[in-house]
């Protein structure tokens, strides 16, 4: 199983912390399995920014990400070229470090 070291992030873990996850599994799922609980306001179907990460090693293991994903992307805080939607990014064999970017353009945060 790959590890997804995860960045420190002074809400969802501040000390940052390293988790394993079965591949074929979303980072997003990942990450709630794990009890970080990142913003989902869709409910992992594709139609916000909300689960937006930052992947700083390991991207090129990660299914290629569909058109919708990077339409939506382009509204995300804080875009850079390794941003994905952690519902959208599938793991493989190959380890991650993630880093969960400080905001997100939810104006209010939903209770999942």
């Amino acid at each position: 199983m790959p590890v997804i070291k995860i960045l420190p992030h002074p809400e969802y873990c501040p000390a940052g912390v390293e988790i394993t996850a079965p591949a074929g599994t979303s980072i997003c799922e990942a990450l709630l399995d794990n009890d970080i609980n990142i913003e989902h306001a869709c409910d992992m179907s594709c139609a916000c920014t909300t689960c937006h990460v930052i992947v700083r090693q390991g991207l090129a293991s990660l299914n290629d990400a569909e058109e919708e994903e990077e339409d939506l992307l382009d509204r995300a805080w804080g875009l850079e070229p390794q941003s994905r939607l952690s519902c959208q990014a599938i793991l493989a064999q190959t380890d991650l470090t993630v880093e969960i970017p400080k905001y997100t353009i939810n104006h209010a945060k939903e209770n999942h």
